[in-house]
């Protein structure tokens, strides 16, 4: 059994209930497991029991961040000339070529690249939606990047069905039949969904939007879900694109179209949801249905800003996602509780959002609608996802209210990351994994699919 102590944290963000943030705060990890936690003084006991002793002034200590959306095989793809300035419909048919081309290769080092991104701005959980698998590609392509890294993952059997031909949005080359997106979703959840609460691995079940896929695999799916007892995901209402789409094929709105498949509940979390209204947020208020706000990525696509006062005022469940690095162009945690409170505060007035809330969206509501409740906060039995915030830099010199800080000081960065008590950055360094090597194989790739654009 391993033992470490964590003391002398400027402030320890506890992310509990009662909101509890304790100065000169320290914790004790055994085995991947919060243990103790208190004032360096109430744990100096612990210091002649310990393996290990990680001194943290000048830190602020946080539970890690927890990554609702993304799309980790899209981070070769930023920046595509045609797609800058596009719009959601647009820039993805301007990407789905190049990502026909993909080998599992440009899979693997692309989750690699963005998991090591997602790590330096303190990400400890992610979620991934993998929707595309040609020549080859396995959802175990994109799991062995985070078991490379030792990342907690809860992986996405996403998929697409409907081509171009049949009145979808993708290319008929990249869409799949849907008895064979089913019989490997069966497949990838019996190999690796792990529902206990150490767990690095689960599975959800996810449909890549309502526009790819019918109508009949979209219930299928639901009903695979429940059957199997892992979640569901899928965008919904991501812009007013969308909404007349689901208007024009399905004669509703995309919260009736949801709620018609079966894909409401507490097992369910949508992205964007940015173009819902009061009747579809209160649907999912009423059904306990989750909400991944991915500001950057709604920002930058031109969708619009997700009504999260609104959400949260109704007690729908949310949490932040950065979705695909190609419409981001960036894996950082904390760019999305910055944009997201700025977002907020830009629609409906400075107290709309407030810096602690977003951390908590961060954190705690990350880990409610993904399922992983063990995770998201600092406490005794809880599992040990931590992170410590250099505060001594250039970004936070001046800052009064070190945790306000966080959130409101852009270009932090992790001095030190802990994911089931396992040290993986160290000094602001990610130790797990060969960071130079990772970014000359992903160099390699890029440099391929543009030769074949």
């Amino acid at each position: 059994m391993s033992l470490t102590l964590i003391r002398h944290a400027d402030v320890l963000v506890c992310m509990d209930d009662a909101g509890q943030e304790i100065a000169d705060g320290a914790v004790v990890i055994e085995s991947g497991e919060i243990v103790a936690l208190g004032t360096s003084a109430e744990l100096a006991s612990w210091a002649d029991r310990v393996d290990q002793i990680v001194e943290a002034e000048g830190t602020v200590l946080t539970p890690g961040l927890i990554n609702t959306h993304h799309h980790m095989f899209q981070t070769l793809t930023r920046a595509v000339p045609a797609g800058v300035n596009a719009a959601l419909f647009p820039w993805l048919q301007s990407l789905y070529p190049i990502w026909a081309r993909y080998r599992p290769e440009d899979v693997y080092v692309s989750s690699q690249l963005a998991l090591a991104e997602l790590v330096l701005s303190g990400c400890t959980l992610t979620s991934d939606h993998h929707y595309l698998y040609p020549d080859g590609v396995q959802l175990e392509d994109t799991i062995a990047a985070a078991q490379s890294m030792g990342v907690r993952l809860h992986a996405t059997r996403g998929s697409m069905s409907i081509g171009e031909s049949l009145g979808g949005l993708p290319p008929d080359s990249v869409v799949e039949k849907e008895t064979d997106i089913l019989n490997d979703t069966i497949r990838v959840i019996d190999a690796f969904h792990d529902p206990s609460p150490t767990a690095m691995v689960r599975i959800a079940v996810a449909p890549c939007s309502p526009f790819s896929v019918s109508q009949e695999l979209m219930r299928d799916s639901a009903l695979l879900a429940r059957d199997k007892q892992v979640r569901l995901h899928t965008h919904l209402a991501e812009n007013t694109e969308d909404i007349a789409y689901s208007l024009a094929q399905f004669g509703c709105r995309p919260g009736q179209y949801a709620e018609q498949l079966g894909w409401v509940g507490e097992d369910v979390w949508h992205a964007h949801c940015v173009q819902l209204n009061p009747d579809e947020i209160a649907l999912f208020a009423q059904t306990q249905t989750g909400v991944a706000h991915c500001p950057c990525s709604n920002g930058r696509l031109g969708s619009g800003v997700a009504p999260i006062k609104a959400m949260r005022e109704a007690c729908v469940p949310v949490g932040l996602g950065v979705d695909g690095s190609a419409s981001n162009d960036a894996n950082n945690m904390f760019a999305e509780a910055r944009q997201a409170l700025m977002f907020q505060r830009v629609v409906n007035g400075a107290e709309a959002l407030k810096a602690r809330e977003a951390l908590w969206l961060a954190t705690r509501g990350g880990a409610h609608i993904l399922g992983w409740d063990q995770c998201g906060q600092i406490r005794p039995g809880k599992r040990a996802d931590l992170v410590l915030w250099d505060m001594t830099g250039l970004e936070t010199l001046g800052a009064w209210d070190p945790v306000a800080a966080l959130v409101l000081c852009a270009g932090l960065k992790p001095r030190d990351v802990f994911i089931e008590g396992r040290h993986i950055v160290q000094a602001s360094q990610i130790v797990s994994v060969d960071l130079p090597e990772i970014q000359s194989r992903a160099r390699a790739a890029v440099t391929r699919l543009m030769e074949t654009v």
